[in-house]
């Protein structure tokens, strides 16, 4: 197979590219980047209709969400088992763009205002962690351990480079168009990621052993919930998920305290639609920044776990401003900080987990883990949150609760770390992600 020319110099210092591996970081970034753009065009859409259903049942759309998962996870091992790569990755885009393009015709036949209101909400939320799990499922199956500490970062910068076009797009049509309207430019965005994926699965770095993409191109096999028993089977998968667990546990009490406080703000459907598509602006550009320039160096000098540590740190000491004044200022400092930190050095050191396992884990074991268990935790913190609320703690008394829980969050991150680095091949050439999966215990 040809490779394409060693990139020009001067994106070296920026990237640390090797020749062959252009054409499959330029389609990766796009493909990220069509991801985001559409998800973060449909966001606030979300959230207005999250906060339209009513704040008070958040936690029963949380719920739903998980439910939703439940039915989910059995149609997608069953697609991953039976089908080669080639064949359901793109199917699930397919299948979540014709879902848009069918919201959009049920909205602008007014179904059901309130209820389908919800109904969205909770797909929304389906959507963005199928599709993004599915992308880094993808990421982890095509490049090598060693790769991903490399490019992970700069693959991630694609994503919020779509996050800045999508909330940036949203908060000027919303006021013009109305939200509803901005579903099929959603739909269109999301378009892009199927040709990168046609690009991609062409693309393949060979492995130790003479394994090429066209022997991954084969069905992974095994039953529709393998990838389930497999995670409790192994502590290190059982540690992801206690790592994510945490993670959405403070991040739901965050998003909760958000709708709290803006709902006390503002009551123009528009205008709260248009603030959080500025928010989610400034998270995103913040985040570019961290993604070009400091994720590889952070995972390259200290590591994977050192890395995942750094935002439990930061979080806590974010409720702890939260508590002392839970007021719309801080919040927004608080959850920009969090979510931009998340996404540049987080979300690809979590990834990079995974590249140390083989196919049936990155695939069927990891979506259960980004699917059920993130939307478990949500489910779970969200009732958590109304029961504390209802016990009187207030918001000032639920980011004190928080603040312990962000510390057993940095504890997990640092064992992973250790964990990984055990799991790692010994060093020599590139080995993909062809590693036996860990022993159980």
């Amino acid at each position: 197979m040809t490779r394409d020319a060693s990139p020009p110099e001067r994106f070296r210092r920026l990237l640390p590219v090797r020749a062959g591996e252009g054409r499959a970081v330029f389609w990766s970034f796009a493909y990220f980047f069509s991801l985001l753009g559409g998800y973060y065009i449909l966001r606030p859409v979300r959230d207005e209709m999250g906060i339209r259903g009513g704040v008070e049942n958040l936690q029963w759309l949380f719920s739903g969400t998980f439910l939703a998962m439940l039915a989910a996870i059995p149609a997608f091992g069953w697609l991953a088992a039976r089908f080669p790569r080639r064949t359901f990755v793109p199917a699930v885009y397919y299948f979540f763009i014709a879902n848009i393009l069918l919201f959009f015709a049920a909205f602008r036949l007014d179904v059901s205002d309130v209820y389908l209101a919800r109904a969205f909400f909770i797909w929304t939320s389906v959507f963005n962690l199928f599709v993004v799990s599915v992308f880094w499922s993808f990421m982890a199956d095509i490049f090598t351990h060693r790769q991903a500490e490399r490019l992970f970062g700069f693959i991630a910068a694609g994503g919020s480079a779509g996050a800045i076009l999508g909330p940036g797009a949203a908060g000027l049509l919303a006021p013009v168009l109305g939200p509803v309207n901005l579903l099929p430019i959603a739909a269109m965005v999301l378009g892009v990621a199927l040709v990168a994926i046609h690009q991609l699965r062409h693309w393949q770095e060979p492995v130790g052993g003479g394994e090429t993409g066209q022997e991954h191109e084969q069905a992974i096999g095994g039953g529709i919930l393998d990838g389930v028993r497999r995670v409790f089977a192994s502590p290190y998968l059982l540690g992801i998920c206690a790592f994510i667990l945490l993670y959405t546990t403070l991040s739901t009490f965050l998003y909760f305290e958000q709708a709290h406080i803006v709902e006390g703000a503002f009551d123009s459907s528009a205008r709260r639609t248009s603030v959080f598509a500025g928010i989610d602006f400034a998270v995103n550009s913040l985040t570019i920044i961290g993604q070009l320039l400091v994720t590889h160096q952070l995972v390259a000098r200290f590591g994977v776990g050192t890395t995942l540590a750094l935002m439990p740190v930061a979080l806590a000491a974010g409720f702890a401003a939260l508590a002392a004044a839970p007021v719309l200022a801080v919040l927004v400092v608080v959850q920009v900080l969090r979510r931009a930190g998340n996404y540049s050095l987080t979300r690809p050191a979590r990834e990079m987990l995974f590249t140390v396992l083989g196919r049936e884990e990155k695939y069927k074991s990891k979506n259960f883990i980004d699917t059920v268990v993130y939307r478990g935790g949500d489910a779970v913190a969200g009732w958590l949150f109304a029961g504390l609320m209802a016990l009187g703690l207030g918001l000032s008394g639920i980011a004190l609760v928080a603040i312990p829980v962000a510390g057993i969050w940095a504890g997990t991150a640092l064992w992973l770390g250790a964990r990984h680095r055990r799991l790692r091949p010994e060093p020599g050439p590139d080995q993909n992600g062809s590693t036996p999966p860990e022993k159980t215990t």
